[in-house]
């Protein structure tokens, strides 16, 4: 079983590490959308090219790469299914083919959620519209949807997908240090560019 859990974690990242963001703004002309914004290759950052379009795909495409990963390998077992969700998740924001320089993770993690827990999917995004609305911070819808979920798996006594969610939230957490000192210091830019 151990084997197979690294075989499953390992076609999860290979999944997972499609860069997709700089893939579809190649694809569309843009150049490398690692050059403008924050570098990034996540939605957000595409989103900066001006192109909603194409961030909207972005978002898909990186959220689907984490449900796929977790549905395939799931069919094989549930903990298969978490290894490769997991697995997709690193990929995502540590890709080989980009010097493990990828995204923050927030779509991916999505993606996964919904493969594993769909319900606690819903519980996400259903937090991400109503923070996002009130607050006008996608950084900050992202980051209290990733709380938000995992309480929501132990609630339920979902406890290994509670755990496992929980380390993905703490790494979330690391990648958005530079979002949550500019939400501290009230310079983090609102969606819809202003302020």
């Amino acid at each position: 079983m151990s084997y197979l859990l690294v075989v499953a974690l390992a076609f999860g990242y290979l999944l997972g590490s499609i860069p997709f963001g700089l893939l579809i703004t190649r694809a569309a002309g843009l150049g490398d959308v690692r050059k403008i914004g924050s570098g990034n290759i996540g939605a957000t950052n595409v989103l900066r090219t001006g192109n909603k379009g194409l961030a909207a795909l972005t978002l898909v495409a990186d959220a689907l790469k984490g449900t796929a990963a977790a549905l395939i390998a799931g069919q094989f077992g549930a903990e298969l299914g978490m290894a490769a969700g997991f697995g997709a998740f690193l990929g995502h924001i540590f890709p080989v083919w980009l010097g493990f320089k990828g995204g923050k993770g927030v779509a991916t993690y999505l993606g996964v959620l919904f493969g594993l827990a769909w319900q606690a999917g819903l519980v996400f995004v259903v937090v991400w519209i109503a923070v996002a609305a009130i607050s006008r911070f996608s950084s900050l819808a992202a980051l209290v949807g990733t709380v938000a979920a995992p309480v929501f798996l132990l609630w339920f006594g979902l406890y290994d997908l509670a755990i496992l969610f929980a380390i993905m939230s703490i790494i979330v957490f690391i990648k958005h240090r530079a979002n949550i000192g500019r939400l501290l210091s009230r310079t983090e830019s609102r969606i819809g560019g202003k302020g």
